[in-house]
């Protein structure tokens, strides 16, 4: 059989892309029933059994064709609804669309906005896709390193990087991977900046019902004169338990929304029918069971947070999500290190804070939504590491 041996077949760009860190370590695990995970960030909950039995029922009724590209209009309108809490007004019509988890819409939006040759900014730590998405679409990366200003971005940082080139800027609060959330009072003076360059906003709000104690989650887009800069990126994977269902949400101005909803009709047409019936029934039902979850999280939050207080590291608190990012930079190892060691030695699993970009080398990340006795005795393991560098 004849062979390709062109050297260009393959895009230089995606070759260039690098496999995710995070699936990486997880692979590790599959098979090892003696390892404990706090790696991959995943709800230990099933899904509410509201959600699920809305699910079986369209699944008896036949319900199985596709919806519009859009998404099921009540769904939309449900969506619409829930997103007045946090004072952002959309229209369902065309100003809102349902996609396949915040992955495609991270996707969509990047490609709808970016032309080779923009910059756009990321605020690192941050979730791996953001960089690679962005550098698919030919542009230019500013990383910016959050580690010194406490894990969140500040207005006077990104002024600092904006240039008559950039087109975007990418934030997510509370965050993955440090479970920061970006004080509402920076957030307004971000929005400032943002209107007075023209740039656009792209925020990843999926843990906005996961944030603690007093704190409250606030959206950029909340601000006077926000919408026409925002981008609003939003699921139910993580708040609802409903990582597998793949079902997310865009909102953004209608004339934005144009251009994303064709990327969106050509690459995935629609969310999966029975995933948006669950989805609306979450809305309209699951809040509950949301709150329960999230009472849980706020539990296993503070007994991490103590327990490696308690080991000597420092540690910023997280506010929300379920993550926290320990500094583990006085055993002189790399955080790949430091955790591949902690894999083979220990036998528990935790994601090295340098595959978030910039800022990330020296920390690891912790996932917490799993369960307390699995969460202590992995806390053990980590101590006894610990306690053995700091000899």
């Amino acid at each position: 059989m004849e062979q390709n041996t062109r050297s260009d077949r393959f895009s230089a760009l995606m070759q260039d892309i690098p496999p995710s860190g995070i699936r990486k370590f997880f692979d590790l695990i599959i098979g090892r029933d003696d390892i404990i995970s706090l790696g991959v960030g995943e709800p230990d909950f099933a899904t509410p059994w509201t959600i699920r039995e809305e699910a079986f029922y369209h699944l008896e009724q036949g319900h199985t064709s596709y919806t519009s590209n859009w998404g099921l209009k009540e769904l939309r309108e449900a969506i619409a609804d829930y997103l007045t809490k946090y004072d952002l007004r959309y229209n369902p019509k065309n100003e809102i669309l349902v996609t396949v988890g915040v992955s495609e819409a991270v996707d969509a939006v990047l490609r709808a906005v970016l032309n080779p040759g923009d910059e756009i900014i990321i605020c690192e730590p941050c979730y791996v896709s953001y960089q690679p998405l962005a550098a698919l679409c030919g542009v230019k990366l500013v990383h910016l390193d959050t580690s010194t200003t406490g894990f969140y971005p500040t207005a006077q940082a990104i002024e600092q990087v904006i240039t008559p080139k950039t087109k975007a800027l990418m934030i997510c609060s509370p965050s993955n991977p440090t479970g920061r959330v970006i004080p509402r009072e920076e957030l307004e003076k971000i929005a400032a900046l943002v209107q007075k360059h023209q740039i656009w906003v792209l925020s990843d709000e999926v843990y906005c019902e996961l944030i603690y104690d007093e704190h409250k989650h606030c959206s950029i887009g909340s601000f006077p004169g926000m919408k026409p800069y925002s981008i609003i990126l939003n699921g139910f994977s993580k708040s609802f338990a409903m990582t597998g269902w793949r079902i997310g949400f865009i909102c953004c101005p209608a004339d934005l929304m144009v251009q994303v909803h064709k990327l969106h009709q050509y690459s995935a047409i629609c969310a999966p029918i029975m995933s948006q019936y669950g989805a609306l029934e979450g809305l309209r039902s699951g809040m509950g069971e949301v709150e329960k979850m999230r009472v849980s999280y706020a539990q296993r939050r503070n007994l991490m947070y103590k327990a490696f207080c308690d080991m000597g590291l420092e540690v910023a608190e997280p506010e929300g999500a379920f993550y926290i990012f320990p500094d583990i930079r006085f055993s002189g190892l790399s955080s790949e290190a430091f955790a591949t060691e902690l894999i083979e030695k220990h036998r528990v699993a935790v994601v090295p804070g340098s595959v978030f970009g910039e800022g990330g080398e020296g920390f690891i990340r912790c996932c917490y939504a799993t369960s307390i006795v699995k969460i202590k005795e992995a806390l053990r393991r980590i101590g006894e590491m610990v306690a053995e560098y700091k000899k």
